[in-house]
């Protein structure tokens, strides 16, 4: 069954090379065709250069909004290094962007926490060439505290795993149930043009995920499979002696993530900060993403020893970690009212449930070898006194 597509603008490279892999395979999976759309070595959109974040880029993150979330980041690491008996403290941070977070965090703690900072190592999982030199660039002040790594070659023996919006671009396969059968997305090419294409599933790692999950969709809708995350998730955990994990992204638990009103899926396009449901049109000039399924990664988790210790909404995890006291307090230092306003209205994006990032985006905190520890951002937290 062939679907039609909205239109499309593409002349890149990358898009003529994936006209060329579809024609010659008679169709890719969705999987593939955002795989490459994201990663391909040259073309990709994580891997050209390009500007991604901030007003210049596509989007904006947390941690380009202000350095505010980064020092509230630094607060629980800094909870979670008292909790840990290594001498060293060990921060492994993959898809740091351009390593706006980092720096924040380095700072927060060199501020802070003096003592924390002279006994830390913060390593980056970088596979964007351009993003790396962003980020030492960024990081030029904390440079002997900097290292690479890739995937593979890193063990924390005593420190915190962290990653913010990294999951949501992991390639996620698209799914629709239709007469009880599970049919999956191709993406085939006819006149120059990306056209989907539902074919029943031959993968039986579909089936076994959503067994393995216990629920998936309904029939007639949509959905997006991340297949990639929980093995991401048991790979974190076995490179974990003792630590934690803190996880960072917009996504739901699996009930909600296939809820039946969720019909199309949650996959969006980003591109010069407008929002998109088209895949296929500028194909690597825009990022593709998809809400995260916390419950995946908590089940992954636990089957490596991961153990959940908090989850919960951005606001939440920041209010528990001070962020009204710090607001007050930066408030104060602003050179007047105006300038306070302002920073009032940045930093609300934070942490409003509605139109910010309060409540899409959740936390995931999870620990290996730490006990059943009472974290600092599982905090009390009073009404939101923003109008």
């Amino acid at each position: 069954m062939t679907q039609q597509i909205p239109p499309q603008t593409n002349s890149s490279q990358l898009a003529a090379l994936l006209h060329q892999q579809s024609q010659t395979a008679g169709g890719i999976s969705f999987a593939d065709f955002m795989a490459q759309a994201l990663y391909h070595p040259q073309y990709g959109y994580y891997m050209a250069p390009r500007d991604r974040i901030g007003k210049s880029g596509d989007f904006f993150t947390s941690s380009s909004v202000n350095a505010l979330f980064g020092r509230l980041v630094a607060r629980q690491l800094a909870q979670m290094a008292e909790l840990l008996t290594g001498e060293m403290f060990q921060i492994v941070e993959q898809g740091a962007g351009e390593g706006h977070l980092a720096l924040d965090i380095l700072d927060a703690l060199l501020e802070e926490a003096p003592e924390l900072y002279t006994r830390l190592t913060y390593t980056l999982i970088e596979v964007s060439q351009d993003n790396r030199q962003r980020q030492e660039k960024n990081l030029a002040a904390h440079s002997d505290k900097i290292a690479w790594s890739n995937e593979n070659d890193w063990l924390i023996s005593s420190g915190c795993f962290i990653s913010n919006e990294l999951v949501d671009a992991f390639p996620v396969h698209m799914v629709e149930k239709s007469f009880g059968v599970l049919q999956e997305v191709f993406v085939t090419s006819q006149d120059d043009a990306f056209v989907e294409e539902l074919r029943e599933s031959t993968d039986p790692r579909l089936a076994e995920h959503f067994a393995w999950l216990g629920c998936g969709p309904i029939e007639g809708n949509r959905a997006e499979v991340n297949l990639t995350a929980p093995d991401w998730m048991r790979q974190v955990g076995q490179h974990i002696e003792q630590g934690f994990v803190l996880t960072i992204d917009y996504g739901y638990p699996v009930e909600e993530l296939y809820a039946p009103h969720r019909r199309a899926g949650t996959l969006m396009c980003y591109h010069r900060h407008q929002a998109d449901e088209n895949p296929y049109d500028l194909v690597g000039e825009k990022d593709i993403t998809a809400h995260v399924d916390f419950t995946a990664l908590q089940k992954a988790g636990n089957e490596v020893g991961l153990n959940t210790l908090w989850f919960g909404e951005q606001y939440r995890f920041l209010l528990g970690l001070g962020f009204f006291e710090e607001l007050v307090r930066l408030e104060a230092a602003a050179d007047n009212e105006k300038e306070a306003r302002a920073l009032r209205l940045t930093l609300k994006n934070l942490i409003m449930p509605e139109a910010g990032m309060g409540e899409t985006f959740k936390v995931l905190v999870q620990g290996k070898n730490v006990g059943d520890p009472e974290l600092l951002c599982s905090r009390a937290i009073g009404a939101i006194p923003f109008g």
